[in-house]
């Protein structure tokens, strides 16, 4: 965590969590989407950096801290740009009262797919696989 802004990269895995992932995670399109389609894409997403892990036989996956850095810094600008931030919502934290409020999700499926295509097509960059 940086600062009270919760980091991720992709949604998907934190830094100091080696081979932990979540589904449809905070900095992912997931409450923002129909929920199918969006944890379907990060379970293909999620095997497909296992199966590259193999293939290296580099059986730890840890997520790059200047890569989570960059994601979750992309995740607020595009939800700076907007109306999600400025309501009082339980998308922010609202609801619950003291609770920082922090705009979470990433806006728009098909961009995010995008991004990850790009990783994918990078060979995983923001990833380090190691033994």
């Amino acid at each position: 965590m940086h600062g009270k802004r919760v980091q991720n990269y992709l949604g998907i895995a934190v830094a100091g969590f080696p081979n932990f992932f979540t589904i449809t995670g905070p900095g992912s399109p997931s409450v923002l989407t129909n929920m199918l389609p969006s944890i379907a894409h990060h379970v293909e997403l999620v095997s497909d950096i296992l199966n590259s892990a193999r293939e290296q036989k580099k059986p730890v996956i840890e997520v790059e801290p200047d890569a989570q850095f960059a994601w979750t810094k992309h995740v607020n600008e595009i939800a700076n740009g907007t109306l999600y931030p400025r309501c009082n919502s339980w998308y922010l934290g609202a609801n619950i009262l003291g609770k920082p409020q922090v705009f979470m999700p990433y806006k728009g499926f098909a961009a995010y797919v995008a991004k990850c295509n790009n990783i994918k097509a990078t060979r995983f960059r923001g990833f380090k696989f190691s033994d």
